[in-house]
């Protein structure tokens, strides 16, 4: 089962995972109606690209926007949940052992420790947020039983890999479940919201684009926004 989950399961995931997120970021910008304020966004580019670069740059700075300072607790922990699941799977030893056996290559690792705290971090986030979700009546009223298996979903591969690591119970049974967790994961995002750890930079780079156009470009050819 372990050669069959890290050999051609995890090719099938990781194929599923990068076409997937392809399909979807070109799915995005062929949608976009390009016709639309076509002259707006042919008069000036530079102003256009410098508004999809600020609004990219500032929503991925901690308290850079305006609703980032409003929430800071939330911020705080959206930051630290986010970091921790990009930094904790991509750069923990044990994953890159993996790929370095399994594919040859690998990339810079961090310490165990270190791991071990991104990934309580990250399920401590995880709870917080469904805590916020159940006590919060403005947000409990939009959670779906959709939203809540993606929180599963996310938490998983942590919960598992975290008890395989510290080998509680059957080791070769978590390591297992840690990994079709993973895998579970990574086949869900390019078809569920997870996905917006790509879409986001198109989606904040469109609005951007629009913003930086309108209200730059056009104030230098005589017409007011």
């Amino acid at each position: 089962m372990y050669h069959f989950v890290t050999g051609p399961l995890a090719w099938i995931s990781f194929a599923i995972f990068f076409i997937g997120l392809i399909v979807r970021a070109v799915t995005y910008i062929r949608g976009l109606d390009w016709k639309l304020d076509r002259v707006a966004y042919t008069v000036d580019l530079s102003y256009g690209l410098r508004g999809a670069l600020r609004s990219i740059f500032f929503w991925l700075v901690p308290f850079g926007t305006q609703g980032w300072r409003q929430n800071p607790f939330f911020t705080l922990v959206f930051f630290v949940f986010h970091l921790g699941l990009l930094v904790a799977p991509i750069f923990l030893l044990a994953h890159n052992l993996l790929l370095q056996e399994r594919w040859g290559f690998s990339l810079p690792t961090i310490p165990d420790p270190l791991a071990d705290v991104l990934t309580i971090a990250v399920i401590v986030a995880l709870l917080f947020i469904l805590l916020r979700r159940i006590a919060l009546p403005e947000v409990r009223i939009l959670t779906t039983a959709y939203d809540l298996l993606l929180l599963v979903i996310a938490a998983a591969p942590f919960i598992t890999g975290f008890i395989a690591y510290h080998q509680s119970g059957d080791y070769t049974f978590w390591l297992v479940l840690h990994i079709l967790c993973g895998e579970a994961m990574l086949i869900a995002i390019p078809f569920t919201k997870l996905s917006h750890f790509v879409l986001f930079f198109l989606t904040r780079a469109q609005i951007g684009m629009d913003f930086g156009t309108k209200r730059g470009g056009m104030k230098g050819h005589g017409m007011a926004w």
